[in-house]
């Protein structure tokens, strides 16, 4: 799928008030980035792009980054290290299982919002909101 056409069926504000919502009950941060550019591996892509994006600087290394490659049929959903310390590796294929769900049945906005949510739980349950902990990174949808 074209990247721009898979933007314009997001709905932007959706995913952003569940970023928004996830975030109030937990330290970590979470992003969703979506590529332009056909990738081989989404998940090494993404990995790329957490790095890029400065994920790996955040004071509890509980950052979490949806990553999706329309034009490859890609996403792939990856943790920082303390996230993926608590969670484990059957967390993430969970997620991606049911994302995928969502994905099949081109309910875009859905499976973001999903996989968003389901991570901003585990991170409330791993990494409770502190006091005066802010918010590290943006909260919204980026795209190259």
């Amino acid at each position: 799928m074209n990247p721009r056409t898979f933007l314009s069926r997001i709905d932007d504000g959706a995913v952003v008030a569940a970023i928004v919502r996830a975030e109030k009950k937990t330290s970590g941060q979470i992003r969703v980035f979506v590529s332009h550019h056909k990738v081989v591996n989404a998940v090494s892509a993404a990995q790329r792009h957490f790095l890029r994006l400065g994920m790996d600087r955040t004071r509890g290394h509980n950052a979490v980054l949806i990553f999706v490659a329309p034009k490859s049929r890609q996403f792939a959903i990856i943790g920082d290290q303390a996230v993926h310390e608590r969670c484990g590796e059957e967390f993430w294929k969970r997620v991606a299982g049911e994302m995928t769900e969502y994905f099949r049945q081109s309910q875009w906005t859905r499976a973001i919002v999903h996989g968003v949510a389901t991570a901003g739980s585990v991170l409330a349950e791993h990494f409770p909101s502190e006091p005066g902990g802010g918010n590290e990174l943006p909260d919204r949808v980026e795209h190259d």
